[in-house]
């Protein structure tokens, strides 16, 4: 077997193996002897069929078996003997052969870069920390309550108003025609909730039982596609009007809910809150990591790589874009719009190889337990058919490695964290909250 590189370009290499047709003619010859001791033929006793006669039977599916067998044979030798690391699978083409010639195939593949090493300890980050305020606690408890708080009907027949429990039936039209998602029947609403469309509830005050009325509102700009901006107009019917039962947030009320006291209640609530916050501070702390990674490491990555992410990153995008309606950010080109989300598919490829290095050199490694507890994470989204969801994983490697990536990839951000240079820094929760790249914005005509 003879090996000749073709093309080093860059990541890309190409090689043309030679296979003589000696060596491909030796092992059809070996097949059909080991064939022959097996196989039976009409007229021959087993084992006593003669070579030619079963070479035109079988020579043909014996050939390809093993014109197939060399093909693999030799591009393993030939990842091998250059130690190569391949990116992908490669790409295999087979540029000559006839019977009795030689098998001359072209490997083309792109290997992995070579990563540079990152100092984890010249890594400086700040995590963001932001206390609980009181008053959020209690404000959340307070809606907890108002969501959980009883209603009962007046003892005498009255208008509803701002704090009833209402039942209704309605029927939302546009320009004179019905839509879906516009009608619903017996639906409770509580009054000054605004959990329907502005202007919606404050419409019904004043209602009685059994009262009909149209309501007149506009849908938001930033509401589904086919009602934004519109004027519709609802014919509501009134059928049931509770108001709400007074009530004392104290210890039999916390309770009466599960809880052993009030104190429980605020504990509760205000732990909720830390988590939250932390798993911001953690998400952002991450961003910046990577963002940091991302600026002082940049190296040629393999092109496969990067189209398989944008394609990806493409559908997705076409997929939301069709669902919602919505049209490209900005008014901006679809050239542009590939460009710059090709951009993104080459930064997380370049952060996918990073991670992947840091991870490698560090044994860093997901183990089985915290695999199986992402599979049933999954199930349990899935009520009913968690058993079909574990089978599935089972039987994919691929989905499992789908749950694997992610997992493998906050434990070695947390290594990295382990090792860099952390500050924290109090902040207030909406600065906590804020978007980082609002954040961005805000600050680029600054610099």
């Amino acid at each position: 077997m003879q090996v000749e590189q073709v093309t080093a370009d860059g990541l890309k290499r190409e090689y043309k193996v030679t296979v003589p047709s000696g060596e491909i003619e030796d092992r059809v010859r070996t097949r059909l002897e080991r064939l022959a001791k097996t196989v039976r033929l009409p007229g021959f006793r087993p084992g006593k069929a003669p070579l030619p006669l079963l070479k035109k039977q079988y020579g043909r599916a014996i050939l390809g078996e093993v014109l197939e067998e060399a093909v693999d044979e030799g591009s393993k030798r030939t990842i091998g003997d250059n130690q190569l690391r391949p990116a992908l699978r490669p790409k295999i083409e087979v540029t000559s052969f006839d019977e009795g010639k030689d098998l001359e195939f072209e490997l083309k593949l792109e290997v992995l870069p070579e990563v540079p090493e990152v100092d984890l300890g010249a890594i400086s980050l700040t995590r963001l920390v932001a206390e609980t305020p009181a008053d959020k606690v209690e404000e959340a408890i307070t809606n907890f309550a108002k969501a959980r708080q009883k209603f009962e009907a007046p003892a005498e027949p009255r208008p509803a108003q701002d704090g009833d429990q209402i039942t209704i039936d309605f029927e939302g039209k546009i320009d004179g025609v019905a839509f879906d998602g516009g009608a619903g029947k017996g639906v409770p609403l509580r009054l000054g909730s605004k959990s329907f469309i502005p202007g919606f509830e404050e419409q019904l005050e004043g209602a009685m039982p059994g009262e009909t009325r149209d309501v007149n509102v506009t849908f938001p700009a930033d509401y589904k596609a086919d009602v934004a901006g519109k004027d519709a107009v609802f014919t509501v019917t009134v059928h049931e009007i509770k108001a709400p039962v007074d009530f004392s947030m104290d210890d039999a009320w916390a309770e009466s809910l599960g809880f052993e006291n009030l104190a429980e209640v605020h504990e509760t609530f205000a732990k909720r809150f830390a988590d939250e916050y932390k798993s911001v501070s953690r998400t952002r702390l991450k961003r910046a990591l990577l963002d940091k990674l991302a600026a002082d490491h940049v190296f040629p990555v393999p092109e496969g790589m990067v189209d398989l992410e944008f394609d990806a990153i493409w559908k997705q995008l076409k997929d939301e874009m069709e669902r919602t309606g919505e049209q490209p950010e900005d008014g901006k080109s679809e050239d542009e719009l590939k460009a710059e989300y090709r951009a993104i598919a080459e930064r997380r490829v370049r952060l996918g190889l990073i991670l992947s290095d840091i991870g490698t050199r560090n044994e860093v490694a997901v183990a089985g337990e915290e695999l199986q507890q992402a599979v049933m994470r999954e199930a349990m989204r899935f009520p009913g058919q968690e058993r079909k969801v574990v089978d599935f994983f089972k039987s994919n490697p691929a989905a499992i490695e789908q749950l694997r990536a992610p997992i493998f990839e906050d434990k070695v951000c947390d290594f990295i964290f382990e090792k860099a240079n952390l500050t924290e820094q109090p902040v207030s929760v909406e600065e906590l909250l804020k978007d980082p790249d609002e954040e961005a914005e805000a600050a680029a005509p600054a610099a």
